[in-house]
């Protein structure tokens, strides 16, 4: 009973943390990430501060002069990933981050059969794979890089993007999604479909040097 209060209690310190409404914001997470917040209440406040500023940062990078400015498959999407894990992973362990991310991508599982939206798209297989790298990536660059500066954080990750080291979907110029031979999909063969012929590749693949 005692365990239970506690719970209880480091959770509804949690919702209600911010003025920014974060039980809106909560009622919107999955319920496999409600589920890691009851299972880690000391840390979640934490995880919620940082995510919240992740989030405010990697929306800034839409228009970023070195990134590509897509934000769906593309290397802004990849920064989001990889710039969320690796905040957090500077600041709290590594495996409950990893938890996180992985109840994240469960969410989206689900969000694809309730027909929700993430990020304005309908979540699919292979952008879920690509998440999955582009989080692994993130939380080993937390580790590794765990006394650096926001800044230099921020640094570090556009850098390893344009070096080609995370993942996007691949893309033409004109925005299209690409199959591994290179050939146009047609929205029918993606929309609303979960496994689904787009291909992951290197995050150095900008779209607009593909026709």
């Amino acid at each position: 009973m005692k365990k239970s209060f506690v719970l209880i209690f480091l959770f509804v310190s949690f919702i209600t943390f911010s003025q920014e409404s974060p039980f809106q914001k909560f009622k919107k997470i999955s319920c496999a990430e409600k589920r890691w917040v009851l299972f880690h209440p000391f840390i979640a406040k934490k995880t919620f501060r940082i995510s919240s500023n992740t989030s405010k940062i990697s929306n800034e990078m839409l228009s970023d002069s070195l990134l590509d400015g897509d934000g769906n498959g593309g290397q802004v999407d990849a920064f989001r990933h990889a710039f969320w894990m690796a905040s957090l992973s500077q600041q709290i362990r590594w495996r409950a981050v990893y938890k996180l991310g992985k109840a994240h991508e469960k969410g989206n599982k689900k969000d694809f059969k309730k027909h929700r939206f993430e990020e304005g798209t309908l979540p699919d297989e292979p952008s879920c794979q690509m998440d999955y790298l582009n989080n692994d990536i993130g939380i080993a660059i937390g580790r590794q890089q765990d006394n650096i500066s926001q800044d230099s954080l921020i640094r570090f990750i556009k850098q390893e993007i344009l070096l080609g080291k995370m993942f996007v979907l691949k893309k033409n110029k004109l925005g299209n999604f690409l199959d591994a031979d290179g050939n146009v999909l047609l929205l029918e063969s993606y929309q609303g479909k979960w496994l689904n012929e787009k291909c992951i590749v290197s995050s150095n693949l900008k779209s607009k040097t593909i026709e």
